[in-house]
């Protein structure tokens, strides 16, 4: 039986993801496949490399750091980006918080990061490389419209895996998984309403047609999506871990004390659950 593991993306909430992988690792539990959007994915190659809480200490030792995160950053015309690229993607994975790349090499499964080709408006499934020490495939999965640049992959233009495949459990599936994980960082009652920068998202991407209408029919299609999942656990084909409430926690949050409360609840959600989880994937 092939058992896969799939991360949602959702930014700094994905400081839950991590509570649930560094849970996951303390009780032995490890997968064939792997695939995430945006930070899921970023933050999931911890868990493969076996480094569970590494990301947390990234988070909470730089989330207020403007080198890490901010305007500052945005407005600088060398990075054009919310987040220190450079800082946050070579800096602290190569020296500050060392990634095990070594370990990461020794992981038998297979990982994939998606994101979205802004010629189509479709997901594009790529092997997650095991030395690359720019990391700029997770830089292209995790770069949010309008606060990223645009990230070019063997000259394709990409963005955020989360406009074309929010929740990329139909990959695992399709991969030959037979039993999947799916780790979401909004609750379960959660539904996405259209966003409020439909007008700027037109005008910046108008040289892509297809994408633009991939992000005017986001919010329909990520909660046709979470339904299908839904629909799949009671199948008995995935096992759905959510955080009780997310509200009052913002995606680019700051507050150091908020962030290690997420991380606790994810740590706690898997952990009652273990038992669930074993005999499902048993």
């Amino acid at each position: 039986m092939k058992t896969g593991i799939v991360w949602e993306g959702g930014a700094i909430r994905t400081i839950f993801s991590e509570g649930v992988n560094a849970a996951l690792h303390a009780a032995g539990i490890s997968f064939d496949y792997a695939v995430g959007v945006s930070a899921g994915i970023a933050y999931g190659v911890s868990f493969l490399s076996g480094q569970p809480g590494r990301n947390l200490q990234v988070v909470t030792s730089y989330v207020n750091d403007p080198r890490y995160m901010g305007k500052r950053n945005l407005l600088d015309p060398t990075n054009r980006c919310y987040f220190g690229l450079h800082f946050a993607y070579e800096t602290i994975p190569q020296q500050l918080v060392p990634f095990d790349y070594d370990a990461f090499q020794r992981w038998p499964g297979q990982a994939e990061a998606v994101v979205t080709d802004l010629r189509t408006g479709g997901a594009l499934y790529i092997p997650v490389p095991r030395d690359d020490r720019s990391y700029k495939l997770l830089q292209a999965t995790c770069s949010l419209p309008l606060l990223f640049p645009i990230v070019r992959l063997d000259g394709v233009p990409c963005l955020d895996g989360g406009v074309a495949d929010p929740i990329p459990f139909r990959r695992a599936l399709d991969q030959g998984c037979d039993k999947i994980v799916v780790v979401l960082t909004r609750e379960r009652s959660y539904r996405k309403e259209r966003g409020r920068t439909a007008r700027l998202v037109e005008r910046t991407y108008r040289r892509y047609p297809a994408f633009c209408e991939a992000m005017r029919t986001q919010a329909e299609d990520y909660n046709r999506c979470r339904l299908e999942l839904m629909e799949l656990e009671q199948a008995g084909r995935a096992f759905v871990l959510a955080p009780e409430s997310t509200v009052g926690f913002h995606r680019l949050e700051r507050d150091v004390e908020k962030i290690q409360k997420m991380y606790d609840h994810g740590y706690a959600a898997a952990q009652e659950r273990l038992d669930a989880l074993r005999a499902f994937l048993a």
